[in-house]
């Protein structure tokens, strides 16, 4: 049974910063590309950042320079850390495995709420 478990998050202040975990398990991890994507309210899901398996990430450009992915493929884990965090980042962060090769093996968690507020 696949299964990816959201850890991390939790209230803030703007300018504050938190730790994302993704816990991934019933699936070959290192043949996943992960990403972390999120929704606001009344927005759709966006991507906000990926890591490849060869470990190319990308971000979307409303983070750049604030949010860093990062994997550890012996722990089957990826972090995402946001710093710098606004209002407009609150959102419900939500981690994603895509099969490197059969990318209809696309597996997502439950999802963990970021909300940044004074």
């Amino acid at each position: 049974q696949v299964q990816l478990v959201e850890s991390g998050g939790g209230l803030v202040q703007p300018g504050g910063s938190l730790r994302l975990s993704c816990a991934a398990s019933g699936i070959l991890f290192t043949f996943y590309d992960m990403g972390w994507y999120r929704q606001g309210p009344g927005k759709q899901r966006e991507l906000v950042a990926g890591i490849t398996t060869r470990n190319s990430t990308n971000y979307a450009d409303s983070v750049k320079g604030r949010f860093t992915i990062s994997r550890d493929n012996a722990k089957k884990m990826v972090y995402l850390q946001m710093d710098s965090l606004k209002p407009e980042d609150t959102a419900v962060y939500y981690c994603n495995g895509r099969n490197a090769v059969m990318r209809t093996r696309d597996y997502w968690g439950q999802g963990t709420q970021v909300t940044v507020s004074p």
